[in-house]
């Protein structure tokens, strides 16, 4: 019995332990976030050359999902050599600082560098793309590579395009630089003026584009030269054209370069870390069995689990590895039924695309059965003939249910409904945004978002940018509807 007693008692103390230390873990991550306010904001960003930060409410379901992975990824940049911070505002107690940089939607991410705002954050939201994101941009635009074994290390172990200059002129070589500060967040630049370097390498004034060679094979080059000087647009659509390949490798992060329609095999076993053969396997599948479709659709391959969000969440054939999905113009998204097992239903597949025979998958709730309410609800299967109707201007509020801000709006939306409900030509509408899908031109990053879509132009919605009550929304509508307004 004794014995019994000092086992359990020796169990409880080192799990008592185990669970402090853990506490200690999750309290050290969450103080590693800055934490500033409208008094000390000015004061603290200027001691940073770069840093990320989060504006923030307490309630928002996309914060403290983010919350997390935030918290990680502070730990780990603080710990980087040299230390890279970033924080946090919470806009319901400081609204003087979220109003100077125009938060109206949460969380809302901004880069600033040397004091001032550089940019608004259009990275990832994982603790380990954070953390690639921020020591990106804390890094020299242009990489100076000093000695042929630094060259042929970044061509190694390159897992992304990587441009690399070649100068004996000083004066191309600041233009290259100049160049990359640009283009810095799509691509990689490296640069030599060493003769030892460009001896080893075999170039000379030259400027060469090198895929990834891990991804090498038959069907293309492994290395391009860009001609002419080092400039900008040149650079740029040069890259746009011919960085990704026959068949790219395609991530949450570069997945905004891939044109549309977009062809996507995505596999669990596709992992050019840990699995370069299997995953040059399909991709040579990919590339072989659709060359004929090369001029009218775009192909990437990618690792299945870590593109989620850009899978549908529902519809993919079940027990089926790699799946094939198209992605239109419009995003919208038309599943391949079944296994690519062979060449055969591949292109079967993509025939029946190209001839407009697949309907695409839309995630959506169930139309209202009564929608004849001041306010008409849309969802992903009556977005097109509600908001897209080219006979009506459409207000149309993008929401979440969880959303405390939505809630104060939804009174004065009502309320602008029933002002608007005898105008034929106006529609005053909200949509669900968490379980229904919506055209790509309508980009919704907090909540609530509200868009104008007006007649003839349903391509180029307009965000509205204006004040939140009833008489906000009805000048907007008087100044933007296209017909009737003297009626507003």
């Amino acid at each position: 019995i004794l014995l019994v007693r000092w086992y359990n008692t020796f169990k409880m103390k080192h799990l008592f332990i185990a669970l402090s230390a853990l506490c200690v873990a999750i309290v050290s991550a969450a103080d590693d976030v800055l934490v500033l306010t409208d008094s000390n904001f000015d004061a603290e960003i200027v001691k940073h050359s770069i840093i990320l930060m989060e504006f923030y409410a307490p309630w928002c379901g996309h914060c403290k999902k983010l919350a997390p992975e935030y918290d990680i990824a502070a730990t780990k940049l603080k710990r980087n050599d040299p230390p890279i911070r970033i924080g946090k505002v919470d806009c319901t107690e400081n609204t003087a600082t979220c109003s100077k940089f125009g938060v109206s939607g949460y969380p809302t991410l901004k880069l600033f560098a040397d004091g001032k705002l550089s940019k608004d954050y259009d990275g990832p939201r994982q603790a380990d793309g954070i953390v690639k994101y921020m020591q990106k941009a804390a890094s020299p635009a242009a990489v100076l590579i000093e000695t042929a074994a630094a060259h042929d290390k970044l061509l190694q172990k390159s897992s992304s395009v990587v441009v690399v200059g070649y100068f004996t002129d000083k004066a191309k070589a600041t233009a290259f630089e100049n160049v990359a500060k640009t283009l810095r967040d799509d691509y990689k630049f490296a640069y030599t003026t060493s003769d030892d370097v460009m001896d080893a390498a075999g170039e000379k004034d030259t400027v060469k584009m090198y895929r990834p060679q891990a991804m090498a094979n038959k069907f293309e080059e492994s290395t391009m030269v860009i001609a002419g000087e080092p400039t900008v647009d040149g650079y740029r659509t040069f890259l746009n054209e011919n960085a990704l390949g026959r068949c790219g490798l395609l991530t949450t992060d570069n997945y905004g370069k891939f044109k549309k329609p977009l062809v996507i095999l995505a596999g669990s076993d596709v992992d050019y870390v840990k699995n370069i053969k299997g995953s040059n396997y399909w991709r040579n599948r990919v590339v072989k069995f659709g060359k004929e479709f090369k001029e009218q659709l775009t192909f990437g391959i990618a690792n299945k689990d870590g593109i989620v969000g850009l899978l549908p969440e529902s519809g993919l054939p079940e027990d089926v590895s790699p799946v094939v999905v198209i992605v239109d113009a419009q995003d919208r998204k038309y599943v391949m039924p079944n296994a690519f097992s062979s060449k055969d239903n591949f292109v079967a597949f993509l025939t029946s695309y190209t001839n407009g025979e697949l309907s695409p998958f839309i995630k959506s709730e169930e139309p209202p059965a009564d929608n004849d309410g001041p306010v008409t609800v849309v969802t992903g299967k009556t977005f097109d003939e509600i908001v897209m109707d080219e006979s009506k201007d459409v207000l149309i509020e993008f929401y979440a249910p969880w959303c405390g801000h939505c809630k104060s709006l939804e009174p004065k939306w009502n309320e602008l409904g029933e002002k608007m409900k005898d105008n034929n030509d106006i529609v005053i509408a909200k949509i669900d945004a968490t379980a229904n899908d919506s055209p790509s031109q309508f980009q919704v990053s907090g909540f609530p978002t509200i868009y104008f879509a007006p007649k003839g132009n349903k391509q180029n919605p307009v965000k509205y940018q204006g004040g939140r009550e009833v008489a906000d929304f009805s000048k907007y509508l008087k100044e933007n509807a296209s017909k009737g307004k003297s009626e507003l």
